[in-house]
């Protein structure tokens, strides 16, 4: 029998038509944790919510130092995931952790604790309201 061409056999291959969603993961976390927070997501927010929160404030930390200076508009719009007022993404990243199991709270929480040393460094001065109100919800 004769041998049969490569592009012949790869010719009879059959492709999936549909692939598997990606999430967007946080750079920095184990497998593990990256689970953990989709199992949550799906229970408790929709997927990829708290990528998204992690991602707006390391743009907050890591970004242009005016998105810092210039104050939020005392009024929000009511939308949590506009944008108007970075808190909301910070307060969406503590009730994960706060849900999360230890092991993972851990991870995430050592992440967060960086980009919150470094908008303090950056911002030098908060202005805070409420004693009660975390330090997010001041000047952010």
């Amino acid at each position: 029998m004769p041998r049969r061409r490569p592009s012949a056999l790869r010719g009879e291959i059959q492709f999936r038509g549909e692939h598997r969603q990606r999430y967007a993961s946080i750079d920095g976390l184990s497998g593990s944790c990256t689970a953990d927070i989709r199992r949550l997501e799906l229970s408790r927010h929709w997927p990829e919510s708290t990528a998204e929160a992690y991602s707006q404030w390391r743009l907050l930390a890591y970004g242009p130092l005016r998105r810092l200076a210039e104050p939020f508009p005392a009024q929000a719009c009511g939308i949590p995931w506009c944008g108007c007022c970075p808190g909301y993404f910070r307060d969406h990243l503590e009730d994960v952790i706060h849900a999360l199991p230890r092991k993972s709270a851990r991870e995430l929480r050592t992440l967060v604790r960086k980009l919150d040393r470094t908008i303090l460094d950056r911002a030098r001065i908060l202005r805070s309201d409420h004693a009660d109100e975390p330090w997010w919800w001041g000047q952010l």
